[in-house]
C-alpha cells in the first residue's frame, strides 16, 4: 500500500519575466526620456541671468521626480 505524501513542499517563488526584464527597461527608458526632455527644455528659453543654475535645477528636479515615481522598480 502506497503512502500518500500529504506534506508537499512549496515551490520557491520566482520573479516573473516581466518584472525581471521589461519593467527595468521601461523605467530606464522613461527616466532617461524625462531627464533629457526637461533638461533640454530648461535651456531653450533663458530667464535672463540664471546662467547654469536653471539647467542644474531642472535636471535635479527631473532626477528627483524620476526616483520618486520609478524608485520601487
Amino acid at each position: 500500500q502506497a503512502v500518500l505524501d500529504t506534506e508537499a513542499k512549496p515551490r520557491p517563488w520566482r520573479v516573473p519575466w516581466y518584472e525581471r526584464h521589461v519593467q527595468p527597461c521601461a523605467a530606464e527608458l522613461l527616466g532617461t526620456a524625462l531627464f533629457t526632455f526637461l533638461g533640454c527644455l530648461s535651456v531653450l528659453e533663458d530667464a535672463g541671468g540664471t546662467g547654469q543654475l536653471q539647467p542644474a535645477l531642472a535636471h535635479g528636479l527631473a532626477l528627483g521626480v524620476t526616483v520618486a515615481v520609478l524608485g520601487s522598480i
